[in-house]
């Protein structure tokens, strides 16, 4: 039962790390915190991936 424990905390606080990265970028924290939970890697790759919508572009 620990182990169980100690495995679920681990894994809680590696899905905050997506969705850190993703909050940083101006993206849902919540949103990418929930795909992290189900899909870790893929979740780091797109949030990674994503464009920073927190940066002003000027027009072209």
């Amino acid at each position: 039962m620990l182990w169980f424990i100690l495995w679920a905390v681990i894994w809680v606080l590696i899905a905050f790390w997506p969705a850190r990265v993703a909050a940083r970028k101006g993206h849902s924290f919540f949103l990418y915190f929930l795909f992290s939970l189900v899909f870790f890697p893929l979740a780091l790759l797109v949030a990674y991936m994503v464009d920073d919508r927190t940066v002003s572009r000027a027009p072209a």
